[in-house]
């Protein structure tokens, strides 16, 4: 599993600041602030993600990207939890797909088998079958919300 602690801060930090958001490291061993799996899962509270050294870059990638999707003044009022529907949490894990690959030391295939390893669960069995073949309706809400340009499937910013 690929941490904060395998990369460099300053690159996650910069990725992150280019959609207003900051990222807040924490100690080790601290509690994360706003962490809604709680343990070593990154924390979000208004526009700032929380990570340790030991957190998942995944996690970390996941909760950035739902505050990314949200218009700034809905993320002044996010505090542990921002999903809003189904359809947002199907994009962001799309998005947080998209992210790894703009993040150096990261990569879509680091982040896609994390995903699977740290367990989460599609339809089609695997993280990058849904993203590659069963996720078009999240493409295409991202591309409504300005995040990713179709048919090229890539970051718009």
């Amino acid at each position: 599993m690929l941490t904060l602690s395998d990369i460099a801060f300053d690159d996650a930090a910069a990725l992150l600041a280019r959609y207003d958001l900051r990222l807040e490291r924490v100690a080790d061993g601290e509690a994360i602030p706003g962490s809604y799996w709680g343990d070593n899962e990154a924390g979000l509270i208004g526009s700032t993600v929380y990570a340790r050294g030991d957190t998942p870059v995944h996690s970390l990638l996941h909760e950035a990207a739902h505050l990314i999707v949200l218009p700034p003044e809905r993320r002044a009022q996010v505090h542990t939890d921002a999903t809003d529907s189904v359809e947002e949490e199907d994009a962001v894990c799309v998005l947080q797909t998209l992210l790894g690959d703009a993040l150096p030391g990261a990569g879509r295939d680091r982040i896609l088998a994390d995903m699977d390893e740290w367990g989460y669960s599609f339809r089609m069995g695997s993280a990058r079958a849904y993203v590659e073949q069963d996720a078009e309706t999240s493409w295409q809400w991202l591309a409504e919300h300005g995040l990713v340009r179709l048919p090229e499937r890539v970051l718009a910013l």
